[in-house]
């Protein structure tokens, strides 16, 4: 059961780039969690699947005797999911404009993607320094400060943006 959590039902196994698979997946994830209940659902699966992914990652690192196996990619769904956050957060705060469909904020899904990616691959700072400690909890703490980090500048660009178009 810990191998089917932590490769996310097996996208682990995908071959070249696990960890982008996975990032994929948690953003289609989190698309199917929105549709089921929302704002509030993400918020609290994203939560459940750390600590869930805790588990499971202590379990598969046990079994591999690796620190960081790359097929455990249930951290990259919770980062993934952090840094989206500010999308559904704007997704439900303007849900009349645009009219109940998230997929209008798309740009705000490629930004999330694209910079969770490059945080969770270069490992600046303190991303860099929760990887180093060679456990489960530092194998999930990195990707959920790279989520961080991609989800405060998917704000700042969403606010230069919306501020972009107010001026136009």
């Amino acid at each position: 059961m810990s191998r089917l959590i932590a490769t996310v039902f097996y996208i682990g196994l995908l071959r070249p780039a696990p960890g982008t698979w996975g990032s994929a997946a948690a953003v289609a994830l989190a698309y199917l969690l929105w549709q089921l209940g929302g704002l509030w659902l993400i918020l609290a699966a994203t939560v459940a699947l750390f600590f869930i992914g805790l588990w499971a990652a202590r379990e598969q690192i046990a079994a591999s005797g690796d620190n960081d196996p790359s097929f455990v990619v249930i951290d990259e769904v919770v980062g993934q999911w952090i840094a989206l956050w500010p999308v559904f957060i704007g997704g439900t705060m303007a849900a009349n404009r645009i009219e109940g469909d998230i997929l209008r904020l798309w740009p705000g899904f490629v930004a999330g993607f694209i910079l969770f990616r490059l945080f969770d691959i270069w490992k600046p700072g303190p991303i860099g320094k929760a990887d180093r400690r060679g456990d489960a909890l530092g194998l999930m703490l990195d990707d959920v400060i790279a989520g961080v980090f991609a989800g405060l500048i998917v704000i700042l660009l969403a606010a230069l943006s919306h501020g972009l178009m107010i001026l136009l």
